[in-house]
């Protein structure tokens, strides 16, 4: 099953550099204005590593990925970056508010390298399906640095919690190395590990669980391909050659540190849109609640009402939507929903998921976008925070947001081991993985 190593990292030099001001949030995650503020932080913070500017005069021989390779091992040789001693684990743990909430928690899991699975083996599971561009562009990246700067973000099943039992005695038995509070207010720690009768034990306890892809996607895909690439390339499979082994933080799914936040949907430039329509075409699916307010009085009352039931409507299939109109809506699911029948081709367990509900109905049937348009984000954008698919409405950039429930991890790993795929944007794990917090070298 899985087969977890302990490696030697490369890490910042604490007497170098602040690691609050060279870390990074994931590539994918990094916006244009997030680059920036992160190459005002330091002259060493990694962003030109993991996710460089491209420029108007590149060459095959000067561009993004050469100048991210060129970069990577400046700081190498003048020892910003530097190789700890020991093979070690590294417990890393992730204290955090839950957002939109006051309630603080603390994720706790830990840093390996993993071998390798092809998806056939049963041993490593996808819940969602990737897309060829960003596969390129890390592709690209990995083959000029050799180096995996971002973290996989992995869950295995352990309910007796003997792997975190172990992580909690390493934590409290010294001060972390490494400590960051990041633009989100997440504190990041790490200890590493390395006494060996510990990491032999973790290793034996993992060796019978299976992992499920949480984040990372195409950057686990990155790796089985240049993983396929250098065996082609060398004529042989060698096991022990560093490129069959990729970085992972691997967490626990019965830890109570573990947050998935809902994608909210925020629809715009939709010929003729009418919410009563929409309500209308959809009356044999759903019975919708509406929540009426008035500008100024009583509106966030209602608001907090609203989302109060939208969180406790999860077991009746409840959607919220929101058209501007003066009120807040609740599509919920009739009970006599017929879902073999509205839901034709689509699987048992993908019909027990909300996203689905409102792509294959509300969004096909009731607004009549078409899946291509919605793969192209022509009338579909994606967002995080309720209050902001709300705002989008108020400010006449958008024509209705449509506010989710959280999809459970358990739902999620039970769907991936069971073959099925989520759809795009169906979770989003929080917090995220620092990069550049551990690097794994495939150059010896």
């Amino acid at each position: 099953m899985a087969d977890i190593f302990p490696f030697r990292a490369y890490r910042y030099n604490a007497a170098v550099v602040d690691p609050a001001k060279v870390l990074t949030q994931p590539y994918d995650k990094i916006t244009p204005a997030m680059a920036e503020k992160y190459a005002a932080a330091s002259p060493y913070n990694l962003i030109p590593i993991e996710k460089g500017k491209t420029l108007p005069s590149d060459t095959p021989a000067n561009n993004v990925y050469t100048r991210a390779e060129k970069t990577l091992e400046e700081w190498i040789r003048a020892n910003v970056i530097v190789q700890d001693a020991a093979p070690s684990l590294y417990a890393y743990f992730q204290e955090y508010t839950v957002p939109g909430t006051s309630e603080r928690r603390t994720r706790k899991g830990f840093i390996a390298v993993g071998r390798i699975e092809d998806y056939s083996a049963g041993v490593v599971f996808r819940h969602e399906q990737t897309l060829s561009g960003p596969k390129a562009d890390r592709m690209e990246l990995l083959r000029h640095t050799q180096t995996h700067t971002g973290q996989l973000f992995m869950l295995y099943n352990d309910p007796a919690a003997r792997i975190d039992a172990l992580l909690d005695a390493a934590a409290s038995s010294k001060k972390a190395e490494v400590e960051l509070r990041d633009e989100y207010d997440v504190v990041h720690r790490l200890w590493p590990i390395t006494d060996a009768q510990t990491l032999e034990t973790i290793r034996r306890e993992m060796a019978d669980k299976k992992l499920v892809i949480a984040d990372g996607h195409h950057r686990y895909e990155t790796a089985m391909a240049y993983r396929d690439e250098r065996r082609a390339r060398d004529g042989r499979v060698d096991p022990s050659a560093p490129y069959e082994k990729v970085m992972m933080s691997v967490f626990n799914t019965v830890g109570k540190g573990l947050t998935i936040l809902p994608t909210h949907r925020i629809v715009a430039n939709v010929p003729n849109f009418s919410f009563e329509k929409i309500r209308a075409a959809l009356a044999n699916a759903f019975d919708v609640t509406s929540y009426p307010f008035k500008e100024g009085t009583n509106r966030a009352e209602v608001y907090e009402q609203f989302r109060r039931d939208l969180l406790k409507g999860q077991e009746q299939r409840a959607i919220g939507a929101y058209a501007g109109d003066g009120a807040f809506h609740i599509f919920v699911l009739k009970k006599d929903a017929d879902l073999e029948e509205l839901l034709k081709g689509v699987s048992p367990a993908q019909r027990q998921l909300d996203v689905v509900l409102l792509h294959s109905l509300i969004v096909e049937r009731g607004l009549n976008i078409t899946r291509d348009a919605v793969k192209t984000e022509k009338n579909i954008t994606y967002e995080r925070e309720m209050d902001t698919g709300i705002a989008e409405v108020d400010a006449g950039r958008a024509q209705i947001c449509f506010l989710l429930n959280p999809v459970s991890v358990e739902t999620v790993a039970d769907m991936a081991m069971g073959g099925e795929v989520l759809p795009q944007k169906s979770t989003d794990f929080f917090p995220k993985l620092m990069s550049g917090i551990t690097m794994y070298r495939l150059k010896e």
